[in-house]
């Protein structure tokens, strides 16, 4: 049997030397079209749980991250001077160009042959019984076959940079920092002893207003955006103490969430980024590929030759755990994409925990790392006198003895509600979130800033939350969040990350959220 593999990125390399190794007498070739050493990624990370799969199957990874790459435990946030950890978060990372080479050396191992700087279509591989297209997010084959794969992509509203800094971070480190046209973040983490990854985000105004929208973009890859090299060196001066930071094809672009309508179609099968996409900040495209990778080598070892049924096992076996991670990508990606709001609004140990549940709540991450969790309860306690469910909230005309609202009268349908003598109005948020914006800007209309009381209902649980952070932290108004989903968890998470200042459902979703004596 021959099989092709197009792109000699980690997924690939990993696919056929598993394959091979499994199966000796498979003919497989990679065909990259760049040379061995090029990487346009400074360096990948991966979550001690994602290594203990990949090991399982072949320690090249664990081996090559023993002997160059970095580990730690905890993560910090950076805000307004001060420094916040979180624990529980073991996590490795590597250079990428280390990576491939490792990866390179295990296939060639196996005996599959490399081709570097060789550029294939599908006519060049069409004697080949099984082609896998692990040529990255921009796959000349997934649009070359674009009617059968149905690709579909959404472009986030931030704007993000790749660097490397010769500053170490200990760890995964998030860096926000305002300065004289925005507020900008950064992801920062160690790679190798010598080098950490500096990736930068900000939105479109700060962006522009920086004049960072200068460099031109369609450029052949290479090019470095060196005004904002500069730029962004002198904001984050202080925080990577002086320290240069290191390009490699560095400019801006919008994060693309991509997925595929299916990964197959006759004897091509579509892997890792060529398939999905999901925002850096919840995961790895990296890990996601290497994941990818063991189910089509699985699926190949079992049903052999039957290139129908292999493909067809790959994508059942792969494709759940690409949705969910994607899935949870998407809140993390949305806070990237207004975290200037936060940032302003929130003092600093708030802001660490709206940042660290954008994609979890307080219990999920309260058995990750108890001490951060429970200093974060404390902070609130030691500001609010009580628990943040059971804290008193004065709205002028009246004063709730709680953060929980019973409104068993509600039937949905409402333009206000009555909590406690007050008409708050209610906002309904949207079904989708491309409808959020025009929800904000009839609110906008209709609400002054400041008011006493404003529900937000309706939608889903992404657009709820959006639509109440907008209110909250951009208008500062009081948000009563209505939602009889919510687990007991989940409602103290709205109110102690300052998503919202009270809760509401039925009179037994407010039994469950009640503080136990």
């Amino acid at each position: 049997m021959r099989i092709a593999c197009i792109g000699g990125g980690p997924g690939g390399l990993f696919f056929a030397a598993l394959a091979k190794t499994s199966t000796p007498d498979l003919e497989i070739t990679v065909f990259e079209r760049n040379r061995a050493d090029d990487t346009f990624v400074f360096g990948v990370v991966f979550s001690d749980a994602t290594l203990a799969g990949i090991d399982a199957r072949d320690p090249v990874l664990r081996d090559a991250l023993a002997e160059h790459g970095r580990h730690w435990d905890e993560i910090e946030v950076r805000l307004k001077g001060e420094r916040l950890r979180c624990g529980g978060n073991g996590m490795s990372a590597i250079a990428r160009k280390t990576l491939l080479h490792a990866l390179q050396q295990r296939a060639r191992d196996a005996g599959v042959d490399l081709r570097f700087q060789t550029e294939v279509g599908l006519d060049d591989v069409a004697d080949y019984d099984l082609v896998v297209a692990a040529d990255g997010a921009n796959s000349r084959t997934r649009t070359q076959l674009a009617d059968a794969f149905g690709p579909t992509e959404d472009v986030a509203t931030a704007k993000f940079i790749w660097f490397g800094t010769s500053y170490m971070f200990s760890g995964l480190t998030f860096v926000h920092q305002r300065g004289p046209h925005g507020v900008f973040a950064v992801h920062g983490y160690p790679i190798s002893k010598d080098v950490s990854t500096f990736i930068v985000e900000t939105d479109e105004k700060s962006w522009r207003a920086a004049g960072l929208d200068e460099f031109d973009v369609t450029q052949p890859p290479g090019a470095s955006d060196l005004k904002s090299k500069a730029y962004l060196e002198e904001l984050f001066a202080e925080q990577i103490d002086g320290q240069p930071l290191l390009i490699n094809n560095s400019r801006w672009g919008n994060f693309r969430t991509r997925r595929a309508g299916t990964w197959r179609h006759g004897n091509v099968a579509l892997l890792g980024d060529a398939a999905h996409t999901a925002h850096f900040s919840v995961g790895s495209g990296t890990k996601m590929a290497m994941e990818d990778a063991i189910a089509l080598a699985d699926a190949l070892q079992v049903h052999g030759h039957d290139v129908d049924a292999v493909l067809a096992a790959y994508e059942a076996a792969a494709r759940p755990s690409v949705e969910k991670i994607q899935q949870s990508a998407r809140p993390s990606l949305s806070w990237w994409e207004h975290f200037g709001r936060s940032h302003d609004a929130l003092e600093p140990w708030q802001f660490a925990v709206h940042f660290l549940t954008r994609s979890l709540d307080v219990g999920r991450l309260g058995r990750r790392a108890p001490a951060f969790v429970e200093s974060s309860r404390a902070a609130w306690k030691n500001r609010y006198g009580s628990d943040p469910l059971s804290t008193a909230l004065d709205l002028g005309e009246a004063t709730l003895q709680c953060r929980t609202v019973a409104i068993d009268d509600d039937d949905g349908t409402g333009t206000t509600l009555r909590v406690e003598g007050l008409e708050a109005p209610v906002v309904q948020a949207p079904d989708e979130e491309t409808g959020v914006a025009e929800v904000l800007e009839r609110t906008r209309r209709q609400l002054r800033d400041g008011g006493p009381l404003v529900a937000v209902r309706g939608g889903t649980p992404l657009t709820r939350r959006l639509v109440s952070e907008d209110l909250r932290l951009g208008r500062h108004l009081r948000v009563l969040l209505v939602d009889d989903e919510l687990t007991r968890d989940q409602a103290e998470t709205e109110v102690l990350s300052g998503r919202a200042d009270l809760v509401g459902g039925s009179a037994d979703s407010v039994k469950r959220w009640v503080v136990p004596a």
